[in-house]
């Protein structure tokens, strides 16, 4: 192996950024220290030099056959991205089980107004920053809108619902008025040689050709806004205890104490165990992977699917709390769990990163700052409506609060730094709380503003 193979590696590149990134995550400036999160910015970085590099090799080149393995596979392949993010799932599910009744209990109907309000916010943002003109097609519309709240469910339906709509649109297309038919024709033709005039209809191949572009177009608006939506989330969860004074010490004993009176006869709860059961630990990843590819049927609003995330997240939960089925252990040895996050979710911002490097970078420098400010203003905008909401209305304490605007934003990246910065696993019970409701949300306004524009 050469050195240019060596470079294009995607276990060097994966390795290469987990390092640097927690060597980064080490500097303190004041109170404020980005820990495993630091693997996300050295992860952009490497991400960037490494494609741009891949793109430069010519055929006859060595290492052109690595180069071009590194530009199919999107740097980083997907199964990586899916296996770290399983396993950082099962372990902070399973960490956090232990309150998940109580939790439930004393703030349940706080989290689930939390996932309307913070999708709401999120959708009337992205209509906003597209009749401001930042963007001007309604499909990269809604990927920016699911990017933003990095929700894979919600970009698999985003995409589900532009494909229809737009196979609705082009079966209509000559019955449509004059500015209709322009719309279409542009997103079909951007070069603008197509016009209402020239074109009295379509031909099947161009049906066809303007439903991919569609589903193209939420592609580029998600690509884009999803690696912005992730630094908001994990910025935020480091910079809002500064800005607002939040004492985490005082934060730590308010949970505490409510926990403490919330459990009641509860206190004498199962204990975590002194073992790492690992049989049962692949149960969790298995039934939860399982279980999030089930589909709950919405009606006209199509399927609600958890996903790897919700699923893996809902099922470590529920076995956590019932702690033990048969000889199966699922109260685990809480310090090699944590351990098993930490690593984890190290190597799975590593690769969000190493995914997203070249895109982030392009969209700054190539795309034009429009859908990177787009998807700065939904992101953040959901951000601040769930943090005045959660933490002034609702009165919810951060350690709950932060992980519960991270299922909000359906940010597992973001809950990973709420963990870090909190200094417990505490967050993941508020995230598993909000996060199935978060989903549905998305699903939902994704559709309605879809209907609401052009």
């Amino acid at each position: 192996m050469n050195l240019i193979e060596m470079l294009m590696n995607p276990f060097i590149l994966i390795f290469a950024s987990a390092f640097f990134g927690l060597l980064l995550g080490k500097i303190t400036l004041g109170r404020f220290k980005l820990g495993v999160s630091g693997a996300l910015f050295s992860g952009l970085i490497l991400g960037k030099i490494a494609y741009e590099r891949a793109i430069g090799i010519s055929e006859t080149a060595s290492g052109y056959a690595a180069a071009q393995n590194l530009i199919s596979s999107g740097v980083a392949g997907k199964d990586f991205f899916q296996l770290f993010l399983i396993f950082f799932v099962a372990s902070v599910g399973l960490l956090a089980s232990k309150d998940m009744g109580v939790v439930l209990r004393k703030y349940g109907l706080k989290f689930i107004a939390l996932g309307i309000i913070i999708t709401f916010t999120g959708a009337i943002a992205s209509y906003g920053v597209m009749n401001l003109g930042f963007i001007e097609d309604k499909y990269e519309m809604m990927g920016i809108y699911t990017g933003s709240l990095t929700s894979s469910p919600g970009f698999a339906a985003a995409v589900e619902t532009a494909g229809n709509m737009s196979a609705e649109s082009a079966e209509n297309y000559e019955s449509m008025s004059f500015d209709e038919k322009a719309i279409i024709l542009e997103i079909l033709d951007p070069s603008g040689s197509l016009t209402p005039d020239n074109t009295p209809y379509l031909s099947e191949n161009q049906k066809s050709e303007f439903v991919r572009m569609t589903e193209s177009n939420v592609g580029v608006g998600n690509a884009i806004a999803y690696p912005f939506g992730v630094l908001i989330v994990i910025l935020a969860m480091n910079i809002l205890p500064l800005i607002f004074n939040i004492e985490m010490e005082k934060e730590r004993g308010l949970y505490d104490r409510e926990m403490k009176k919330a459990r009641g006869k509860e206190e004498n709860e199962k204990a975590y165990g002194k073992i790492f059961d690992l049989p049962a630990f692949v149960f969790v990843c298995l039934l939860g992977y399982a279980f999030g590819k089930c589909g709950l049927p919405l009606g006209n609003l199509g399927i609600l699917t958890l996903g790897s995330t919700g699923g893996v997240l809902i099922v470590a939960l529920v076995l956590g709390h019932i702690g033990r089925i048969g000889p199966f252990v699922f109260r685990m040895d809480s310090s090699f769990l944590s351990v098993l996050r930490q690593i984890s979710l190290a190597f799975f911002l590593s690769i969000v990163g190493l995914r997203n490097g070249y895109a982030v970078f392009a969209a700054l420098n190539e795309s034009g700052p429009g859908l990177a400010i787009s998807a700065l203003i939904v992101g953040s905008a959901s951000m601040a409506v769930g943090f005045i909401i959660g933490r002034y209305v609702f009165k919810i304490n951060w350690i709950m609060l932060s992980g519960a605007i991270c299922g909000g934003m359906t940010s597992t990246p973001g809950l990973g730094a709420a963990i870090d910065a909190v200094g417990s696993d505490d967050p993941a019970a508020g995230y598993g709380a909000t996060y199935p409701f978060a989903l549905m949300g998305m699903v939902v306004f994704t559709l309605m503003i879809n209907a609401f524009t052009y």
